[in-house]
């Protein structure tokens, strides 16, 4: 696909998870993988419900000027893309239901049809102290979705980060588990106000 072809992909993505509360302003990542050594990301300025050429910057492998610009993601989405060579798109966001159930859990299972079928469990990873994150999530968060051969990556109190072949695949698993997530917190209350 032309790189036209892959900043409408994108774009229309985002406004989409934007308009879900996926991204904030400012808030998130997504990108696409154009060559064996290249891909393009929204930039730091970049506002969701308004991708457009001025916010997808392409990016080589090579840390050169550009990467200034680019998203503060931009290393983590590096990492996934040289070390696995299934991912074509990868997107960081937080989406509120999983990232709030994240905060209390250390497993997601879904209780509801589409979300056991499509993801089952899901183990929520805890980054420790967030201190030093970010000097660590480039080479961690590669590393788990690679040694633990999943596609997706739930971080308590951080945001889900997935990656996939295809851009319509990875948006509708990481609705489903938003969905889900959205049920077990429905769930969880109307457990805890049957027993008060």
């Amino acid at each position: 696909m032309n790189k036209l072809g892959l900043k409408n992909k994108l774009s229309v993505l985002a406004l989409s998870m934007f308009r879900k509360d996926f991204f904030g302003i400012y808030h998130g990542s997504i990108s696409a993988k154009t060559e064996s050594n290249r891909f393009i990301i929204n930039t730091k300025e970049a506002i969701f419900d308004a991708l457009d050429e001025t916010s997808l910057i392409e990016l080589y492998f090579k840390i050169d000027y550009r990467w200034n610009q680019a998203s503060i993601d931009a290393k983590i989405h590096f990492s996934i893309y040289s070390q696995i060579s299934e991912a074509k798109f990868i997107c960081f966001s937080m989406p509120q239901f999983t990232t709030a159930y994240s905060l209390q859990h250390d497993t997601i299972i879904p209780k509801d049809y589409f979300g056991f079928k499509e993801i089952g469990s899901i183990t929520v990873i805890d980054p420790k102290q967030f201190e030093d994150w970010y000097d660590r999530a480039d080479s961690e968060i590669a590393y788990y979705l690679q040694t633990n051969k999943t596609n997706i990556m739930v971080i308590r109190g951080y945001g889900v980060y997935a990656y996939s072949r295809d851009i319509h695949e990875m948006a509708k698993k990481l609705a489903i588990l938003e969905k889900s997530c959205r049920l077990l917190m429905l769930d969880n209350s109307h457990s805890n106000f049957d027993t008060e």
